[in-house]
């Protein structure tokens, strides 16, 4: 594969497709925090840009390296992005119903962050097997693309989701929960439907 104009149209898809969990994610931070400004949610949009970013090199690095020990690992996949996503939705669910989910909530800390961006990513180390076949600095180019793409829709995704939480008030925590868990279950039966 060379550095061509179809290179870069499928690095961005890849980003848009790998993006769409991330986005939801970011959705339902918005209605959590609709009080979210700038730098948290560049902050936010960024982590899981360099979760993306990330783990299609892990990857390929992973293909190049130690790729027998990483396909035993990859049906544990959904396995882990359901845990982690039921735990953190399950957590906003029962806050915004106990009434810890209104104004009093404290604000996203750094391990959920991390949490949130390890699950949406995690997926993503399979792309790492689709671009083997790529040199070291073409495998960099394309996470490096894929990681802007999640950014801008991730960026979006928190902007859209503060304006319907402000709107949603007290009940942003719930829905952003539901989410979180729907996206978990998702991620766990497309995995499984795979195999």
């Amino acid at each position: 594969m060379n550095l061509n104009f179809m290179f870069f149209i499928n690095s961005i898809l890849f980003g848009v497709g790998l993006a769409m969990d991330a986005f939801s994610v970011s959705l339902a931070t918005g209605m959590n925090e609709p009080g979210l400004k700038g730098e948290k949610k560049a902050a936010v949009a960024g982590t899981f840009a360099l979760f993306q970013t990330a783990m299609p090199l892990i990857g390929w690095v992973c293909v190049h390296t130690i790729a027998t020990a990483f396909a035993s690992f990859h049906r544990f996949i959904p396995w882990i992005a359901l845990v982690l996503l039921l735990y953190i939705g399950g957590k906003m669910v029962r806050d915004g119903i106990s009434g810890k989910g209104g104004e009093e909530r404290p604000p996203m800390n750094f391990r959920t962050l991390i949490i949130m961006g390890i699950a949406t990513s995690i997926d993503a180390l399979s792309v790492g097997f689709t671009i083997a076949d790529y040199s070291l600095p073409l495998a960099l180019v394309e996470a490096l693309i894929i990681g802007a793409v999640t950014f801008v829709i991730c960026a979006l995704g928190i902007e859209l989701g503060r304006k319907i939480g402000m709107k949603l008030a007290g009940k942003a925590s719930v829905m952003g929960g539901v989410i979180l868990i729907a996206i978990g279950v998702e991620i766990f039966v497309s995995g499984i439907l795979k195999k």
